[in-house]
């Protein structure tokens, strides 16, 4: 394998330059332009040829802009005879759409799958998918991450453990909210959502028992922030003392960061797997924990054909 480089889009510049000071590698040089009409340009300014290339690109909103970008970012790479290309995707956007829920509807998932391996990708690394499945929508191997080991560390500085009750927002959200329970020794329970159309839920009531203790909601990504705020109002009305969210990807779309800053949450801790926002970097109970080592460590183990299989849980 030649020398491991890494390039980013401009989705995640800062966690891009934070992963290179954790492997000790130069950021890449590239420029990535506009023409007038909106048309992405990309110019790889350095050699690639026989490297091992990772690209860190978050399809982050704007989400059809970040795609186009690492789409274009990728074939520049590979015209220019890089030997594997590995797509870093902290963040995949259209992972909600990951089925069809109603007839004559799209699977866009494997859509945005189907175009990364085909613009060349070798590989890809993402954190926390929204559904485990789309792993199989890429015709490469695919590492799948977990932000947990980031979260768990938190909690624990932050929680007795016999204090804490593990929370799922729903039913598809379980196995997360075990393993996390499980590895805190905390309770468990789940509140019941039932989705009235995309972005609108509705909750309504609580299995498990949260009273006296402090309420931990985990959960993959908050968007609107509205099913998260309802779950946080139903928990205080059950009797938790206090109640945090951990979510690993802050979308914070709309007026999110209000909502969140008006609600009954103590905290909201994400990741950067998105950049945040100028609202969550100000907000007093946003709370943004890095992922760069977790990233940083699985290029090192990547490029020297060690295991990671420990980083993903």
């Amino acid at each position: 394998m030649g020398p491991t480089k890494i390039f980013s889009g401009t989705s995640n510049v800062p966690l891009a330059k934070a992963v290179c000071k954790y492997v000790d590698v130069p950021f890449g040089k590239a420029e990535i332009r506009r023409f007038s009409d909106g048309e992405v340009s990309v110019e790889i300014a350095e050699s690639v040829r026989g490297a091992h290339v990772f690209i860190i690109q978050s399809t982050c909103p704007p989400v059809n802009e970040h795609i186009m970008e690492l789409l274009i970012i990728t074939d520049a790479l590979k015209r220019a005879s890089a030997k594997a290309i590995t797509a870093v995707m902290p963040y995949y956007g259209y992972a909600r759409q990951d089925r069809k829920v109603q007839p004559r509807a799209p699977i866009s998932a494997k859509l945005i799958a189907d175009m990364i391996v085909r613009a060349g990708a070798d590989r890809v690394v993402t954190v926390d998918l929204h559904a485990g499945q789309i792993q199989g929508f890429f015709d490469v191997p695919v590492d799948h991450l977990y932000a947990t080991p980031i979260f768990i560390k938190y909690l624990r500085k932050k929680f007795n453990k016999d204090d804490l009750v593990i929370v799922s927002p729903d039913a598809g959200g379980m196995e997360r909210a075990r393993a996390y329970a499980k590895r805190l020794h905390a309770g468990l329970a789940m509140t019941d959502k039932r989705r009235t159309r995309p972005n609108v839920a509705e909750l309504t009531y609580l299995l498990g028992n949260v009273k006296g203790k402090s309420a931990i909601i985990i959960d993959d990504l908050v968007d609107t922030a509205g099913t998260a705020v309802q779950a946080a109002q139903v928990l205080v009305r059950e009797g938790a003392k206090r109640v945090i969210l951990c979510c690993t990807h802050g979308v914070l779309s709309g007026n999110a960061v209000e909502k969140i800053e008006n609600s009954d949450f103590e905290e909201a801790v994400i990741t950067d797997t998105i950049p945040p926002c100028d609202e969550a970097k100000f907000s007093k109970k946003i709370t943004v924990l890095s992922i760069s080592n977790l990233i940083g460590e699985a290029i090192k183990r990547i490029t020297t054909g060690e295991s990671i299989s420990s980083l993903f849980t």
